[in-house]
């Protein structure tokens, strides 16, 4: 059986409700489910009483954008306690940060006389956290560009026209404030910073260093060779292993959801794993 604790909801940038990832979750009888929108974790709360009707077992959690040297990196945090005082004032500086990104960009689009307005914005956004996807959407709805992957090519990448940068935490400051809010901190797609896997070793022992939790091995586009090397080094320094399809729904809908076909299955050992690295963690603290 699989589990996914890896996917996105309409608080950030996917466009699936919380309720309706349990369900789909609860049809593939997956065993597990983290709710992991970026910044937030204003759904989880829906996520989880849903899975308590549904039979689900849901896992409250978040994915926080941060950086480390020169990388930028998601750390995906785990049975987070969403209403911890530190945990709130920092994910409000990152939201802050996320607010003015988005006026920049807003602003460099007008210069390419393309006038998207914020109003237009926080309408096709509704609820959670706004971003760059939500504006690859309003380009689409212009006709501008085909799709969000051309948005992103063409105006809102790193090095693009319409790029700003926003605020973060570094890496030792974001594994820092989950801890602190009772979680454990996981490097998300980790195979995706160099599919060679060159820079892993020295970056995951640094980040170990930063009391760093676990790895995402299973993800869609690690291979079976990058899977193997995770689990190396997983096992060098201790760290958990979990996985996840990074599910957007309709932003990406080739991007299944775990179970589903053509998709991850990260096996259901991961859940009774985690709950004892969490409880001995928390022991240890």
């Amino acid at each position: 059986m699989c589990v996914d604790l890896h996917t996105h909801s309409i608080y950030s940038d996917g466009t699936a409700t919380p309720e309706e990832l349990v369900q789909m979750a609860a049809a593939l009888q997956l065993n597990g489910l983290a709710l992991t929108d970026h910044d937030t974790m204003e759904g989880c709360g829906r996520a989880v009483a849903a899975g308590k009707q549904l039979g689900v077992s849901v896992i409250p959690g978040l994915e926080v954008s941060c950086t480390h040297r020169d990388f930028s990196l998601h750390i995906l945090g785990y049975l987070v306690d969403p209403e911890h005082e530190i945990l709130q004032e920092k994910l409000l500086q990152i939201q802050k940060g996320r607010q003015k990104r988005n006026q920049r960009i807003l602003e460099r689009l007008v210069d390419l006389d393309i006038d998207i307005t914020r109003k237009e914005l926080e309408q096709l956004s509704g609820c959670g956290q706004t971003g760059r996807p939500h504006i690859a959407r309003l380009l689409m709805a212009r006709k501008i560009v085909p799709d969000i992957n051309s948005a992103f090519r063409r105006f809102l990448g790193k090095g693009k026209p319409a790029y700003a940068e926003r605020f973060s935490f570094s890496a030792a400051e974001t594994i820092a404030f989950i801890h602190q809010a009772g979680g454990i901190a996981v490097l998300a797609h980790p195979g995706k910073l160099d599919p060679s896997m060159r820079i892993q070793p020295r970056l995951i022992n640094e980040l170990t260093e930063c009391k760093l939790d676990g790895l995402e091995v299973y993800y869609p586009s690690h291979p079976r060779k990058v899977q193997k090397k995770l689990h190396k080094l997983a096992q060098q320094h201790n760290l958990l292993t979990t996985g996840g399809s990074d599910y957007h729904g309709g932003n990406r809908p080739n991007n299944n959801l775990a179970g589903g076909r053509k998709s991850v299955c990260p096996p259901d050992s991961i859940m009774k794993e985690l709950h004892a690295r969490v409880e001995r963690i928390r022991r240890d603290r």
